[in-house]
């Protein structure tokens, strides 16, 4: 009987210290958070001063190529692939905005067009 109890006793306590070993890993982030509140704020022909002031100073910016910017933002979270998410911004000659490429749309988005109601007599059937 004491035996049991000691054997049970030390078999919780192994649970107990098994389950307050797992390894805890913490989300990753690097890069620059772009969101698409940002992204609705650029017009083309923008200046690039109002583009830097809105998106953030770009985390590659080329000295050779000052007419173009990169945003890139990586998530690493626990038990799942990679995401990484990359927004360049290219400017003419006069620093202003002329294309944006990469994962997202520049602009506010369209509002949905609504759904015209129809109007059935009552004789028919609507559904076929």
């Amino acid at each position: 009987m004491l035996l049991n109890f000691k054997s049970s006793l030390l078999l919780i306590l192994l649970c107990f210290f098994l389950c307050s070993c797992s390894i805890y890993t913490i989300d990753i982030r690097q890069g620059n958070i772009v969101t698409q509140e940002m992204l609705a704020q650029l017009e083309l022909n923008m200046p690039a001063r109002k583009v830097q002031f809105i998106m953030g100073t770009p985390l590659l910016k080329d000295i050779t190529q000052s007419q173009r910017w990169d945003y890139i933002y990586s998530l690493k979270q626990t038990n799942q692939i990679r995401k990484q998410r990359r927004i360049t911004l290219f400017f003419d000659e006069t620093q202003h905005l002329i294309r944006v490429d990469g994962d997202v749309r520049i602009g506010k988005s369209l509002p949905k067009p609504e759904i015209e109601h129809i109007e059935y007599p009552e004789d028919t059937d609507p559904i076929l």
